[in-house]
């Protein structure tokens, strides 16, 4: 997916939410959000935290404000394998899924999720790429164009199993999925610091490549 920014516009990348729709609140006070602005959310907005419901409520209502991008996480899309596949349920609750399933009211299945939600994370991206930078939410292959990125490394690979090298592009690369501190390597950043494990959720700010700015909340 392709998107291009204006010299007006800031972009924001958010770390992985995990449910914890408190530190997604306070976040976006911080940012101070306009209709110029361009959040990229890098997937995993559900599960293990407490409130999946209303993570999702504050990103339908963020859309309204700003240009949100939401990237495919794995646990969006085992979410999404259960509707088509009901097995999956067993994979999707040991993933977090069942304080998902609680927070909208301790439904017994995926598919009773309120529609709109529903419909939401069916508009996930498998990736975003911008004029300077890429976004993904785990890995990906640096010697593949972003239409051709295998799924695996896109939504399942940790960066520590596979460290990656520069992207082909040249273009630096933001990602999730891997719990820990803030990993620059300078091509690529990740910015996973465990929210929904106890850690903290962070976003990086990409309108000023020489003074990026880091926003964290518990």
């Amino acid at each position: 997916m392709n998107e291009k920014q204006t010299s007006e516009s800031r972009v924001f990348a958010i770390g992985d939410v995990h449910g914890e729709s408190k530190a997604l609140e306070q976040l976006l006070e911080q940012l101070d959000i306009g209709p110029g602005d361009t959040i990229v959310m890098l997937g995993d907005v559900i599960n293990r935290g407490s409130d999946t419901r209303g993570v999702i409520d504050q990103l339908l209502e963020l859309q309204r404000r700003c240009n949100l991008l939401c990237i495919l996480g794995n646990h969006e899309q085992v979410l999404l394998e259960v509707l088509n596949r009901p097995s999956a349920i067993e994979q999707f609750l040991q993933m977090g899924g069942d304080k998902t399933l609680e927070s909208y009211g301790n439904i017994q299945c995926p598919s009773e999720i309120a529609g709109h939600h529903l419909k939401f994370i069916r508009g996930f991206v498998p990736y975003v790429e911008l004029e300077e930078c890429i976004f993904v939410h785990a890995n990906y292959c640096w010697y593949m164009p972003m239409n051709e990125q295998p799924a695996s490394l896109l939504r399942w690979t940790r960066i520590e199993d596979e460290p990656p090298q520069a992207h082909i592009s040249g273009k630096r690369v933001i990602c999730g999925h891997s719990p820990g501190p803030v990993r620059d390597m300078g091509y690529y950043v990740c910015i996973d610091t465990g929210c929904g494990f106890g850690g903290k959720l962070t976003c990086i700010s990409m309108h000023s490549r020489e003074h990026e700015s880091l926003y964290f909340t518990t």
